[in-house]
């Protein structure tokens, strides 16, 4: 089965391309190559600049007390596990105190490090860091792979409380949906959305072997998705084939 999210809002859009930044770069530091550690920053600095939104940290602490609220009025339900709860509401409460803590725009203290501005001003040039052009960081390539992962695992500690808390936050919106099953008739489906109700992320599930990428389009009021059919040349086609899916809107 193949995955696919679709955010209904700017919000949760940057949280997503963040948290798929943060899964690649953890990907790359538990590698040894010197190519990969160079991704590995690159990727930092792309994480620098989906983070400078200004915004972004307060949106992430209203998210985190917003459930904090949630869930604290969840207790003494019986219907609901105790224990379970308060371990929710203790990592709420933790990651909220974490990035609540952490001083100015998150990532900012990079740009105090001249090793690493060097780069990144060089990295947006196709070949731009070569060792003509960066030979400190041509030497740092050529450093044991350990002392590179440590250089690396300091550089990006700062971000340990976004990366925590956009993991969290995302979990609990993932697991608040309820799965269906559905049909995209001739394959299209459309769907009128409840009225009473903010949906965030659309989680799409699809048979990879069917050979079918879904179009998904969608506001407050409104789903619509078109199944396309790639053809040898890339190019995707509509497709007018009974296409079964599962389907989750989360809140």
């Amino acid at each position: 089965m193949i995955l696919y999210e679709y955010p209904f809002n700017e919000r949760i859009r940057t949280y997503l391309r963040l948290q798929h930044l943060f899964n690649r770069l953890g990907q790359l530091m538990a590698r040894t190559d010197a190519v990969d550690h160079h991704f590995a920053l690159t990727t930092v600095f792309e994480i620098v600049e989906v983070a400078s939104r200004s915004e972004l940290k307060s949106d992430l602490l209203k998210d985190l007390e917003r459930l904090r609220q949630i869930y604290n009025g969840y207790l003494g339900n019986p219907a609901i596990s105790e224990r379970a709860l308060d371990d929710v509401i203790t990592q709420l409460d933790d990651h909220f105190e974490a990035l609540n803590q952490v001083s100015g725009k998150i990532g900012q203290s990079l740009s105090d490090n001249d090793f690493l501005m060097a780069l990144r001003s060089r990295a947006v040039i196709p070949a731009g860091a070569c060792e003509f052009d960066l030979p400190a960081y041509h030497a740092w390539q050529h450093q044991a792979a350990a002392s590179r992962k440590q250089d690396l695992v300091q550089w990006v500690e700062p971000f340990g409380p976004l990366a925590q808390s956009l993991k969290l936050l995302l979990q609990i919106l993932r697991e608040s949906g309820n799965s269906q099953k559905v049909m995209a008739t001739a394959g299209q489906l459309q769907q009128n959305l409840s009225q009473g109700r903010s949906y965030q992320l659309l989680r799409l599930k699809i048979d990879d072997t069917l050979g079918i990428t879904p179009e998904i389009g969608c506001n407050r009021f409104l789903l619509v998705i078109h199944m396309m059919r790639q053809q040898r040349n890339g190019k995707l086609v509509p497709t007018t084939d009974d296409v079964p899916f599962e389907i989750t809107l989360c809140t």
